[in-house]
């Protein structure tokens, strides 16, 4: 069997195809259909997606929330005496316990004696807690930022409202932040964060991105980039999907920083993704075992509910589905056995990258590369505030 490269998910994208805001209104997107079966492709429009589910359909979305995680800090070195510096860009990725360090040299000594030691955890029961202070981070430029220094982070006014000490640096600008704790450091990330706009969008947030950038549906915060399929959902959709007799459900995954890192390796058995934190509540799990008992068909809202929804069904080895939260750095890629999918709504993502292989799984490569290039032809918008298309 020939093992295929990541060289084989590439196609060509104009730039000027690249999505820099979001339509006018939410719903307007343009949606190309797949047919998984033959292959066959049709334009049309979101507001069109309730008339492709059926009645007693199982609809399940990604209620994460989106973290305003790029911030801006001064470098204050820590020598003899400390000297401001120009500013930095930190961009906040994940946010860490002591049972999971950031990078392989860090020891529990330099994260901090005041912070408690968690138990070991496993798939099926909660991860350890998260620290209110402890985030891995990117930094930029990576290079001059040097463990043992010290950030501080301005409000507009310039009064510092926030200060960390970096604790660890990993490669290609990652670094280990530990806080200093205030009251309510969200609050405070609320007030000077900018919205993780992705890299391909050439611009600065603007203040309608802290709406359109995240879902109608968000409910938990902890994601550094959107579950970009959901976000062309109205609640007046939502209400039209449950009308027809379609049962919604909700599952969270945090998105992290496998949506921003490019595969940096040839061979698709050499990829490894980081893991991210999702959680099954009690009535999504039940859902979900009503509907695989019943043969009816669930569809997922995004790759994030199809990584967290097939990594559950894997771990429960034919088993039903139990409520818990857990973290999962599963690889789905052509040849994985889907064993809950039935329907997929997605966007269109980057060539070469784990989501477009993902799709592929999803749908067959050749099928879905040809349906990237019609995309192409007919000038559909890609990425995170472009437009999107229906597998089924």
């Amino acid at each position: 069997m020939t093992t295929l490269r990541v060289s084989d998910f590439d196609f060509d994208l104009p730039p000027e195809l690249i999505a820099q805001q979001p339509p006018a209104e939410r719903g307007l997107s343009r949606m190309l259909t797949v047919n998984r079966s033959n292959g066959a492709l049709r334009d049309t429009r979101f507001a069109e997606f309730p008339s492709l589910l059926q009645p007693g359909d199982l609809l399940v979305l990604n209620d994460s929330r989106v973290l305003p995680a790029r911030l801006y800090a001064r470098r204050t070195v820590v020598r003899d005496r400390q000297q401001p510096t120009a500013l930095v860009e930190v961009f906040l990725t994940e946010q860490v316990d002591l049972g999971a360090p950031s990078f392989p040299r860090l020891s529990a000594e330099r994260v901090g004696e005041h912070e408690p030691q968690p138990a070991s955890t496993s798939e099926l029961t909660p991860p350890t807690p998260l620290s209110p202070t402890l985030w891995r981070a990117l930094v930029k430029p990576g290079k001059k930022v040097a463990v043992g220094e010290r950030l501080a982070f301005p409000a507009p006014d310039g009064q510092i409202v926030l200060e960390a000490e970096v604790l660890d640096r990993g490669e290609f600008g990652e670094r280990l932040l530990r806080f200093d704790p205030v009251p309510n450091f969200f609050a405070v990330l609320d007030a000077i964060g900018h919205m993780p706009l992705p890299p391909y969008i050439h611009r600065g947030d603007a203040l309608a991105d802290r709406e359109r950038y995240q879902t109608v549906f968000n409910r938990e915060r902890g994601s550094v980039a959107a579950p970009t399929a959901g976000l062309h959902f109205t609640p007046e959709i939502l209400e039209t999907i449950a009308q027809r007799g379609v049962e919604i459900a909700r599952v969270t995954l945090h998105v992290g920083l496998g949506t921003f890192a490019p595969l940096r390796v040839d061979r698709l058995d050499q990829v490894r993704l980081h893991r991210e934190r999702y959680t099954i509540p009690e009535t999504t799990a039940a859902a979900l075992n009503r509907a695989q008992a019943e043969g009816r068909r669930i569809v997922a809202v995004g790759t994030t509910v199809v990584r967290t929804l097939e990594h559950c069904a894997l771990q429960a080895a034919g088993n039903p589905l139990t409520p818990h939260s857990g973290e999962t750095e599963i690889f789905i890629s052509p040849g994985f056995p889907f064993r809950l999918v039935g329907a997929m709504l997605t966007n269109f993502h980057l060539p070469q990258s784990s989501l477009l292989m993902l799709v592929s799984a999803f749908a067959g490569r050749e099928r879905v590369l040809a349906a990237y290039r019609h995309a192409v032809q007919e000038k559909y918008r890609f990425f995170s505030y472009g437009d999107c298309m229906f597998l089924g």
